[in-house]
């Protein structure tokens, strides 16, 4: 039952059976087959079938709720079971919005020193793909924005507040009014990312508006424009931390507004943890108390 619960939120994520087989490593008759099977066990048709996957029933939405909470009860329980024997141990899936992928260290850093059996994929998400990224069980954490958009039924641990500044080639590092740095020819990132919209707001705040000419997904993009003269990034603080700046160039706090938001891990709310991620929450507890 469980592995057919699986394929099925595989199906429910995929919307397609030949990409819900390959990505849990089956081929199509066979997760097809599963799918059927579960639905002679419940007795309700879960899928609407053509010629190809066209959604699930209203008994599959209900079933899929079921379904998410019954997988990760297994998980849980096949991890504490294991942690019960050899310790914390495993893998874990933390999804992380790109201004913080340069402080996440903090946090993984201690958790695996204090942990040496587990082991984390870390991945770069905008702060919507890590919500549904949880709610599908395809992530066990992130690391994203706690005050700007619902998160929901969430578990929440601050970790720092993100503040802004202007990076340009220069060496003036004096703070700079939000208005004024709209006054150069700024590359900024993607209005999908969070941190794009907080900026965008933060410009209207301060009475102006930005068409940015270069838009990126990628702030390695936007510090090489930067690094090649003639254009100005506003990147979180985080980014301008702990590595070496292109050469010439200078960051500069941004006020006027003072303009400062909540970083922090956020999981589902659930009981009970897998030991591995009772234990990351733990460490993100620690950290916030330093």
């Amino acid at each position: 039952m469980i592995d057919k619960l699986e394929m099925f939120i595989a199906l429910a994520r995929e919307g397609h059976f030949g990409r819900a087989a390959e990505t849990y490593g089956v081929t199509q008759p066979s997760l097809s087959s599963a799918i059927r099977a579960l639905e002679d066990q419940l007795g309700v048709q879960l899928v609407w079938r053509g010629s190809r996957y066209q959604g699930l029933t209203p008994e599959g939405q209900r079933v899929l709720e079921w379904a998410r909470r019954i997988v990760s009860d297994a998980r849980t329980m096949r991890q504490e079971m294991r942690a019960a024997r050899h310790g914390v141990a495993g893998d874990l899936r933390l999804g992380v919005i790109p201004t913080a992928l340069t402080r996440v260290s903090r946090l993984t850093g201690p958790y695996l020193a204090r942990n040496p059996g587990v082991r984390i994929s870390i991945m770069s998400h905008t702060s919507t793909e890590i919500r549904e990224g949880l709610e599908a069980l395809q992530l066990d954490a992130g690391i994203t924005y706690l005050e700007t958009e619902p998160l929901g039924r969430m578990r929440e641990v601050p970790l720092w507040t993100e503040r802004y500044r202007l990076l340009e080639r220069g060496t003036d590092a004096t703070p700079i009014g939000w208005a004024e740095a709209a006054k150069r020819p700024l590359c900024l990132l993607t209005p999908d990312m969070q941190n794009r919209r907080l900026v965008n707001a933060h410009l209207a705040e301060a009475g102006v508006t930005v068409t940015a000419r270069v838009q990126s997904n990628s702030t390695i993009a936007l510090l090489a424009h930067v690094a090649s003269g003639g254009w100005a990034a506003i990147l979180a603080e985080a980014l301008t931390e702990g590595f070496a700046l292109p050469p010439g160039c200078v960051t500069r706090p941004l006020v006027a507004p003072e303009a400062s938001h909540r970083v922090g891990l956020i999981a589902l709310e659930r009981d009970p943890y897998t030991p591995s991620l009772l234990a990351l929450l733990d460490e993100a507890r620690r950290i916030a108390e330093d």
